[in-house]
């Protein structure tokens, strides 16, 4: 398997750890045995007009029950640790905010950020209560760097709620159905997210399948 330089450079840690992991079609994948992340050859990354249009193809309708379902998986256990009135940012919102919606309706204020649909810049220079991140990170092209922004956006003891696909182990990962997807570039294992809170002096907790939530002290 053929990889750059910038292909071999951990997205996550930036190690120059990354060996050749799984293939898929044409796609390359590498892996880090650092942070043990997982990420698409940036050679074979879409375009960003290519991303957005199939972006838009998403439907994330608010008022779908199943989506709501979906979502609650990470709603429910943000809910149980929020304080009334609690302030939000809905990181990566997409085209349908329905998260944000959600959270709304059980009383919190929500703001929402994402670089094709809500590319509010204000978003991101104030502090959060809780952020919320789901389906989102497998979408980072640099996740060192949006996590390091996740951090800062966190005010002292607030939430950052990421719900993302734990990757399987090595011999199921060409067949699992988040590699389908052309604009998921990076996967994560428990030992990746666990990576991360240790970098950041994170507490985190892993409520329900696919999803965790980190502390900041």
């Amino acid at each position: 398997m053929n990889t750059t330089a910038e292909a071999s450079m951990c997205p996550l840690c930036d190690t120059t750890s990354g060996v050749p992991y799984a293939s898929w079609r044409e796609r390359r994948y590498l892996h880090c045995e650092n942070c043990d992340l997982v990420w698409l050859d940036p050679a074979q990354r879409l375009n960003p007009a290519a991303e957005r249009t199939y972006y838009a193809t998403h439907e994330n309708d608010p008022r779908d029950p199943g989506y709501r379902r979906f979502l609650s998986r990470a709603a429910e256990p943000l809910l149980a640790r929020l304080a009334p009135g609690s302030h939000g940012l809905d990181y990566g919102c997409g085209p349908g905010p329905a998260l944000a919606y959600m959270l709304q309706e059980a009383g919190h204020t929500m703001a929402l950020y994402d670089p094709y649909f809500a590319p509010a810049q204000a978003a991101l220079e104030r502090q959060y209560d809780f952020v919320t991140c789901t389906e989102t990170a497998e979408h980072f092209h640099n996740p060192g760097t949006e996590f390091r922004e996740l951090d800062s956006l966190l005010r002292p003891r607030g939430w950052l709620a990421v719900m993302t696909g734990f990757r399987p182990e090595q011999e199921r990962f060409a067949n699992w159905h988040y590699v389908r997807d052309p604009t998921h570039v990076s996967f994560y294992s428990e030992k990746s997210l666990a990576w991360l809170a240790e970098l950041f002096e994170w507490e985190m907790q892993v409520p329900a399948k696919n999803v965790v939530l980190f502390r900041k002290g």
